[in-house]
């Protein structure tokens, strides 16, 4: 953005200084991390992401089940294409089964698919949490440490990391043990949502827990993610809890450039990108664009693209029967011709820097029967409960 012409605007001062992150061999300057995100960081997303960085920071693909990469499914091996210029590629992994986990981290370290992998204990969503799967598992510690023992075990010399949440709800909290185990069988980094299962999207981030775990586990960084919506956000997270990194999801939904400005801030050069819509307008093509070259097909991309549009056009004056134009288009042609219809000398606005994504919240837990009995009883876990898609 600030390549092209784009306005501007003064950062605040950095009050923390700047820093690196160490996974396993690799140095991540600033400690900047892409969140996964099924649907949306897949390899156009995260290109664009790094554009806008500089190269510089970590880019995590979307959710990859383990049982499908095993079975090698057609869609699965199509999301862990990595562009060339990615460089480290890292992978997260969602499995249930410690067996098929340690059969996925093999294959990936020993056909070279991938640099660094991370692990899912931080989803919420009930399809994964019923089969006792992303933040419902930690509940379980025989089960996570077994997994967490087979990731490494199998990885060779890839680091292997976890993103995790509090825990299933204020009742069940999970994250203080959890990164204790993960510490134990020799995990790289631990990044913490600091929301429950139950919460989902809604509420705050509870930065406290964020800064406990890392009071916890000194022997390893911890970063934390949830509640980043501007790059002074990732200072002041950085700075209240002492985390050695920062993990951006929603934040970026609409902003690639965001990565821009969290270089800016941890590098202390002072300028945040404020596109008017002209220069919004150029990066929905590219993404639209990119989309369908990775897919293979102009409107398969084009329809992909479509779940953007809200976020990109966030604040901006834009009607509402434009809007629903955008979001049914299937060609570039189509989306060059709408986009061409816009007011394109509309100015950042005011407010687009805040929330976006879901934010619902205060949900019921969807979880296996008999779940929260024993937190120790493992019994009738298996295979069985593993996902057979990637990708969320």
């Amino acid at each position: 953005m600030r390549d092209n012409g784009g306005m501007t605007a003064p950062l605040a001062p950095s009050l923390a200084p700047p820093a690196t992150l160490a996974v396993g061999p690799y140095t991540v300057r600033p400690p900047v991390v892409l969140a996964p995100m099924a649907g949306i960081t897949n390899a156009p997303f995260r290109t664009l992401c790094r554009e806008f960085s500089g190269g510089k920071g970590l880019f995590v693909s979307e959710m990859i089940t383990t049982r499908a990469l095993v079975e090698r499914n057609e869609k699965t091996m199509q999301l862990i294409r990595f562009d060339a210029t990615e460089t480290p590629r890292s992978i997260q992994l969602y499995g249930v089964d410690p067996v098929t986990v340690g059969k996925a981290v093999r294959m990936i370290a020993d056909e070279g698919l991938a640099d660094h992998i991370d692990l899912n204990f931080g989803c919420p969503v009930p399809k994964v949490t019923r089969k006792g799967g992303g933040s419902a598992l930690p509940y379980k510690r025989p089960l996570l440490r077994a997994i967490l023992h087979e990731a490494v075990s199998n990885a060779g010399d890839l680091p292997v990391t976890m993103k995790m949440r509090k825990g299933i709800d204020d009742g069940h909290l999970t994250y203080l043990d959890a990164g204790r185990i993960a510490v134990e069988e020799g995990v790289t980094a631990i990044a913490l949502h600091g929301r429950t299962a139950a919460q989902h999207y809604g509420g705050t981030a509870d930065w406290d827990a964020i800064a406990r775990l890392k009071e916890h586990v000194p022997e390893i960084p911890v970063l934390g993610n949830g509640d980043i919506w501007s790059a002074d956000d990732a200072l002041r997270m950085v700075r209240e809890t002492g985390c050695d990194g920062v993990v951006v999801g929603r934040g970026c939904l609409g902003r690639p450039w965001i990565f821009g400005d969290l270089v800016a801030a941890f590098e202390g050069t002072g300028e945040l990108a404020r596109p008017a819509l002209r220069e919004v307008a150029g990066v929905m093509r590219r993404h639209a664009e990119l989309l369908g070259e990775w897919i293979g097909d102009e409107a398969r991309g084009v329809i992909d693209f479509r779940k953007h549009v809200a976020w990109y056009l966030k604040g901006f004056s834009v009607g509402s029967e434009m809007r629903k134009k955008l979001a049914i288009t299937s060609s570039l042609a189509e989306l060059d011709s709408l986009l061409g219809e816009l007011d394109l000398d509309q100015p950042w606005p005011d407010g687009a820097d805040g929330p976006r994504g879901r934010t619902s919240g205060n949900n019921r837990v969807v979880l296996p029967d008999g779940w929260l009995k024993d937190p120790y009883d493992c019994a009738g876990i298996g295979a069985d409960a593993e996902l057979d898609t990637s990708g969320g």
